[in-house]
């Protein structure tokens, strides 16, 4: 069964963000400032690729949405860090409709003759090393359900939300149903819409669904540049830093080494 993920990498859409701007090149601006572009190139590689890189189960596609404007600097950076991830492929598009361009980019990675897992994931979230094979699993136990059904969500709820640093890791345990992270939704055969097509906490309104809570799934990254950070009612949350023995076990959940994340969140190296 195709499994494929889409991650929207600082891709200018119209619409799609929680903080509005002015014009698409305001969006764009802000965007690609340099403080906000070092931010998320550093999680991406320390909190996102990590994990992604070492399923237990390889066969799957990883798309990175980017938007045409994108400064070539930031670009063969991006390429560099995916150079050892072949199931990663870099799409770019100009601005357009948010909705409606993740959908066409999923579907131009698809067989529309067959079924079709499909994943949001952001570029500072962390999924663990076995989501791909639970994920499928998961699929085929539910197999009579997607033969009834246009579209089928599945939800892992239990993880962390998180926090890297020039010291490590910050991250306490949380149980957050429906947060886009660790999800998927089982598309039948010949159906257009995509993952996509729905808000991340709204897909139980459209949709079955089926919520797994029995072991951590995901890391949720939490920086200043998260979009759903940046209105002012939005306070920090305070995360406790992880121990020695908290570290080994992101390693083993997430594959997160917090040796890597302390030297590339060093303050010389992100200058």
């Amino acid at each position: 069964m195709q499994i494929i993920g889409l991650c929207r990498f600082s891709y200018p859409a119209e619409g799609g963000f929680q903080v509005e701007h002015e014009s698409i090149g305001d969006r764009i601006a802000y965007l690609y400032s340099a403080a906000r572009m070092e931010e998320r190139l550093r999680h991406f590689e320390c909190i996102c690729l990590p994990g992604l890189k070492a399923q237990t189960d390889p066969d799957f596609t990883f798309l990175v949405l980017v938007g045409e404007a994108m400064p070539r600097p930031y670009l063969d950076r991006l390429r560099a860090l995916l150079a050892d991830f072949p199931q990663a492929r870099i799409v770019s598009r100009p601005p357009g409709p948010h909705r409606q361009v993740c959908q066409q980019v999923i579907n131009e990675a698809r067989d529309m003759s067959q079924p079709c897992l499909e994943v949001r994931h952001d570029d500072d979230d962390a999924v663990a090393v076995n989501f791909i094979e639970d994920l499928r699993a998961a699929a085929l136990d539910i197999s009579a359900l997607r033969a009834k059904h246009r579209l089928v969500a599945l939800d892992w709820n239990r993880g962390y939300v998180g926090r890297p640093d020039a010291d490590g890791l910050c991250a306490e345990p949380c149980v957050t149903p429906f947060w886009g992270v660790a999800q998927a939704v089982a598309v039948a055969p010949g159906v257009r819409q995509s993952i996509m097509n729905f808000g991340h906490n709204k897909l139980n309104r459209f949709m079955p669904t089926l919520s797994f809570t029995d072991h951590p799934m995901y890391w949720r990254g939490h920086n200043d540049h998260n979009d759903s950070r940046q209105k002012a009612h939005v306070k920090a949350a305070r995360l406790p830093r992880l121990d020695a023995v908290g570290e080994v076990e992101m390693k083993r959940l997430f594959a997160i080494d917090a040796d890597h994340v302390r030297r590339v969140f060093a303050p010389a190296a992100a200058t």
